[in-house]
């Protein structure tokens, strides 16, 4: 035995004594000795403090703000990070398999380090140079990298990470269970297209939550795990099949699905059904935008249970709001199909003689209000400068109807291409609260933020014409009083002297028309005289009563709708024909809730608390507002389009064309739309396609059209108005017009015989 351990040491000092072999072990021993230290150091926080068991045991992840429809269909999200997580158990146990499969094969054996896999990179990789080993990272080491992410360092930087990622990996593994593990993993992994978290994924892939995607839609999400880019199914479909069939192949290798169940999976087609949350794509952009801003202002005024501020990007509240998704849907379709066409109409219509093209003034006045070129002059750049760096043509992004472009052009002739696009506003709200149930703010937030519900106001012109009439009914103007159709100049006004628009009897100044008439087919000389007749305080009266706080012009143009006011307001306003003659503030949030479901606070309608008006002033205005629909300046709503429905409604057109409105009133919902330039100067080319009845109403028929075709609005299509009472039928009962000199009727009422010049 002394032997055999005499000859072991003296081939041991032989080897010693070769310089080659002395000097590898002393290599070796001194990397090893390296490492060692270097793992203590990392351990003991030289290179940053690592956490804690105490701190993974309460990890705070940072979550988005949800933003839910009336029914709690997922509209938006607000975040840093697109992130929503969920629970295991909303998790399909196919999507477990196959996360499993093709990451970490061994989960379920090893504490966060799979030792056996990394011998098996170490043999494959390094000796056998077989890039097909794969990194030996396991799942648990993943999660550490997501929570804690990595640090540059000055030298050795992946080594100092994969060491601190191992021991983070072990505490985890510590405190967690192997489905916690799973959980936090799936709820913090990055995904294709800058999401993060499987939930978040599956939304916006496949337009659905993570519980109800397929085996094939969830072996698709795992396979861009390997690189989110490269496989994102978005852009590279092909591509991402193929990783998916990968999967599809691991799941079979590990016994999680049938062998023969491979090729069936594998030859189905990946149908996405993309959906974006960025706040410039996706449903609602304005509305979300909106909520925004409100909800940034409300919580300035809450505290979370600890004392802090919420943070609307990283606390994963959930906002419910009134909108409702299906219904926005419908409106943006129809806003989508008319102004497209009208847009087209518009351009064919000015020809060469475009103003954005060949109007100096315009061009010149549009170029100076760029904040771009205000900056130039701040810097002190001369004209010629400006003018030479707004020439520099370069790749642009323009918007287009028939498909957005990029293109080569400079910044003038980008200003000119923006400046002839119509944009539009469309609010639809709920008239007993001001729920609003749809909110189109513009024809497209990417390249149109500025909102034309919140932050327009324009002439309203004709649609003001009601409250005009309201205050004269209201201060006991009788129905069926009539006024004559003859111009009047107003001498105390610059002279000013209304007139019609078309018409061969707006020249016959003695045809005289009753106030029903008269609203529903929009006569500018007799709602001036009616005006006249109640006296402008009571108009300024009924219309602040109406929820209008802003001042308006005390002169007789007031009557046809010089007034700008936004078209929110106006809403509410028009509401009070509906709610029992009390105006109501639009309203687009019900409640806020913390990421647990706590809810932190809640909103009620702002419903005015005095009428306006009484009943018989609104029964009178709506029948003479259903008139309007019926035989007036919306009846191509019946003819045109082919509605049935309960309507009564006002369109609107300002001077010069230049806004085009239609106010759509049916028994559960109040719709107003606007069309038009944001640039003042530019309006339509004539008053035929000008006019409310062809440039705002066309949207309101469609949406409705498209609200008659699904069975889940039918309390909203199939409402009925109210019966008038037998005292407003018979105020109402007057031939429509008359000569002067031949009455067509006997008067019941002495009163009925008035006739106004």
């Amino acid at each position: 035995m002394n032997s055999f351990f005499t000859r072991i040491k003296s081939r041991l000092k032989k080897l010693w004594q070769n310089k080659w072999i002395k000097w590898s072990l002393v290599a070796i021993g001194a990397v090893l000795l390296f490492l060692l230290g270097l793992y203590i150091s990392i351990y003991l926080g030289v290179f940053g403090k690592l956490p804690t068991l105490e701190a993974i045991g309460s990890i705070k992840q940072e979550q988005a703000t949800q933003l839910l429809d009336k029914d709690e269909k997922l509209i938006g999200k607000y975040y840093i990070y697109d992130r929503q997580p969920v629970k295991f158990e909303d998790f399909p146990k196919h999507l477990i398999d196959a996360l499993v499969a093709t990451e970490d094969s061994r989960f379920y054996e090893h504490d966060g380090i799979d030792n056996i896999s990394l011998m098996r990179v170490f043999v494959k990789n390094l000796i056998l140079q077989d890039k097909s080993a794969g990194g030996g990272s396991t799942i648990t080491l993943q999660l550490a990298k997501n929570l804690y992410g990595r640090k540059n360092y000055a030298i050795f930087s992946m080594l100092i990470n994969k060491f601190k990622e191992s021991i983070v990996a072990k505490r985890i593994e510590a405190v967690y269970s192997k489905e916690e593990i799973l959980t936090l993993y799936l709820n913090t992994v990055p995904f294709s297209d800058n999401t993060y978290g499987i939930e978040s994924a599956s939304r916006k892939f496949f337009n659905k939550s993570v519980k109800d995607i397929s085996l094939n839609e969830a072996a698709t999400l795992v396979g861009t795990l390997k690189a989110n880019t490269y496989y994102n199914p978005r852009v590279h479909l092909e591509r991402s099949k193929d990783r998916r069939h990968v999967v599809l192949s691991q799941m079979v290798n590990y016994n999680y699905l049938a062998e023969d169940s491979l090729d069936y999976y594998s030859n189905q087609d990946l149908e996405l059904e993309y959906r974006s949350f960025n706040h410039d794509l996706g449903l609602a952009p304005y509305f979300r935008a909106e909520v925004k801003k409100q909800l940034e202002s409300i919580l300035d005024t809450l505290k979370s249970p600890d004392g802090e501020q919420y943070n609307l990007y990283k606390d994963g509240l959930i906002v419910h709001t009134t909108l409702d998704y299906k219904m926005q849907e419908l409106a943006e379709e129809a806003m989508k199909e008319h102004i497209s066409k009208l847009q087209t109409d518009f351009e064919n219509s000015y020809g060469k003689s475009a103003p954005w093209e060949t109007n100096k003034k315009l061009l010149e006045n549009a170029i100076n209000n760029l904040p771009q070129v205000k900056a130039y002059k701040a810097q002190g750049l001369s004209e010629s400068q400006i003018n030479d760096s707004l020439s520099l043509k370069k790749l642009t992004d323009l918007f287009s109807w028939k498909g957005d472009t990029i293109k080569k052009i400079s910044t003038i002739d980008s200003l000119k291409h923006y400046l002839k696009f119509l944009n539009t506003g469309m609010l639809s709200i709920e008239p007993t609260t001001g729920a609003v149930r749809t909110y189109v703010g513009g024809i497209d937030y990417r390249y149109f933020k500025y909102d034309h519900i919140s932050q327009s106001e324009r002439q309203v012109g004709s649609t003001f014409k009601p409250f005009v009439y309201t205050a004269a009914i209201e201060n006991g103007l009788d129905p069926c009083t009539y006024f004559s159709l003859n111009k009047v100049t107003y001498t105390d006004y610059d002279d000013w002297t209304p007139s019609n628009s078309g018409g061969d009897e707006d020249e016959d100044p003695y045809i005289n028309y009753t106030l029903e008439n008269a609203l529903s087919n929009s006569i500018n000389t007799i709602s001036v005289k009616v005006m006249e007749r109640v006296g402008i305080p009571k108009v300024l009266e009924q219309v602040e009563k109406l929820g209008i706080s802003k001042k308006l012009p005390n002169e007789p143009s007031l009557a046809l709708g010089v007034a700008e006011i936004n078209l929110k307001d106006l809403t509410g306003a028009y509401a009070s024909y509906l709610n029992n003659n009390r105006s109501v503030k639009p309203y687009y949030i019900t409640k806020i809730e913390d990421k647990s479901g706590n809810v932190i606070a809640t909103f009620q309608p702002e419903i005015s608390e005095k009428e306006a008006y009484n009943d018989y002033t609104r029964q009178v205005l709506l029948e003479m507002m259903k008139s309007t629909v019926n035989k007036g300046t919306a009846s191509r709503l019946r003819s045109t389009y082919g509605l049935k429905n309960e309507i009564a409604g006002k369109t609107g057109t300002t001077q010069n064309n230049k806004d085009g409105w239609f106010v759509g009133l049916t028994p559960k919902l109040v719709t107003i739309t606007w069309v038009g330039n944001d640039n003042h100067a530019i309006g339509f080319k004539s008053t035929g396609m000008g006019q409310g009845a062809n440039s705002a109403l066309p949207i309101f028929a469609k949406f409705f059209q498209k609200l008659n075709t699904d069975n889940d609005f039918n309390s909203i299509t199939r409402a009925q108005f109210e019966n008038p009472s037998e005292q407003v039928l018979d105020d109402l009962d007057c031939e429509p017009t008359k000569r002067d000199g031949f009455i067509k009727r006997l008067f019941k009422k002495k009163n009925k015989k008035t006739t106004f010049n």
